[in-house]
């Protein structure tokens, strides 16, 4: 079963507000909100979101390895919707670790 990337958005939205403590709640965040235009996230920030990742999906996440195989435009131009595609493939690949799954970091970057 696919994890369901309407729940992570949500998750991950709920997640990018308590981190963004100007961010006007009753604005919608969406797949192609961007981290650095969008939401003004600061280095900082980035790290907090990726505490709240750790401790919500695990190890089965690895925020770390996703953001170190990106390009530096890609990095700037990062969409919440790339987050949520790769949470995805990495829960999934974490439910079917034992079958030889695809890498999540390569599923997204396609």
């Amino acid at each position: 079963m696919g994890a369901d990337q309407a729940t992570i958005l949500a998750e991950i939205s709920e997640m990018l507000q308590a981190v963004l403590k100007d961010f006007d709640p009753d604005t919608e965040i969406t797949m192609d909100t961007t981290f650095r235009e969008d939401l003004e996230m600061e280095s900082i920030d980035v790290v907090s979101l990726a505490g709240r990742l750790q401790a919500r999906y695990g190890n089965a996440v690895n925020f770390a390895q996703f953001v170190a195989n990106l390009d530096l435009e890609t990095v700037k131009s990062l969409r919440v919707g790339q987050l949520v595609e790769f949470i995805a493939a990495s829960l999934d690949a974490a439910e079917s670790d034992s079958s030889g799954s695809t890498d999540p970091v390569e599923a997204v970057s396609r």
